[in-house]
């Protein structure tokens, strides 16, 4: 089959949702050998892909009526939720986690990559938005219960946004409403990075946007994930009714 560096999962249907899922894979694509380097638990751990997150972000698609936009790359290979202009883009070190297939990446290197995958993926975000005028963009991440070191987090969900918290505002409401449920706003990361697929897509346009982040362990199997998609749609759409035009 032909390595291609993304997916579009219901590319005809036509909510007024685009679904996102920038770190949906943990793939090293055959033009890196397949291979980064690093043993494969430390693939299997967060530092390559946002696990559970791409299962959810179909579960979320199908139930809004959506298409989806998936990333095929490990954001190790280079991360599309980065600038390009962003120290993060490639890294070499993550978690403490030394990246082999990343240490002397040199300037070309990242260029070609950035050519390769992050540019193609970022394309066909674009070409999907463009469809329609008042498209609201949702990107569907997850995050690690916690980082070698550090405190455990409590957050089961965190929206996170920019500026531009229209949607971000009645979604964070109406998760609130939900009992036994800790929501975080901008946790556990901040809200916006000059150059992510956030700002590229949404922010620039005046587009309606949300970074959905769920902690991975909420979202560990198939069942779980559906459960999820299947819970955020109504509540998105809600929150979507209360934009003012």
């Amino acid at each position: 089959m032909t390595y291609a560096p993304y997916t579009i999962e219901g590319e005809n249907r036509d909510s007024g949702f685009l679904v996102t899922c920038d770190h949906a894979t943990n793939t090293v694509p055959p033009d890196l050998g397949g291979s980064l380097g690093l043993p494969q638990a430390d693939m299997a751990r967060h530092i390559a892909y946002d696990l559970g997150a791409l299962g959810t972000a179909r579960a979320l698609a199908a139930a809004l009526g959506a298409p989806l936009v998936a990333s095929n790359f490990s954001r190790l290979v280079i991360d599309p939720n980065r600038g390009e202009d962003d120290p993060t883009l490639l890294m070499r070190l993550y978690d403490g986690s030394i990246i082999p297939g990343n240490r002397h990446a040199d300037d070309a290197e990242r260029a070609r990559r950035l050519d390769r995958f992050w540019h193609p993926y970022h394309g066909a975000i674009e070409r999907m938005a463009a469809r329609r005028k008042d498209v609201a963009i949702v990107a569907v991440h997850s995050f690690t219960p916690q980082l070698r070191g550090r405190p455990l987090r409590p957050w089961h969900v965190g929206i996170l946004h920019a500026w531009d918290a229209r949607l971000s505002d009645p979604l964070i409401a109406l998760l609130e409403r939900v009992p036994d449920l800790t929501v975080g706003r901008n946790q556990p990361y901040p809200g916006h990075l000059p150059g992510d697929a956030i700002h590229r897509h949404a922010l620039r346009y005046g587009r309606n946007n949300t970074l959905i982040e769920l902690r991975h362990d909420l979202i560990a199997d198939t069942q779980a994930q559906n459960i999820w998609g299947q819970r955020l749609a109504p509540l998105l759409e809600a929150a979507l009714a209360q934009v003012a035009p």
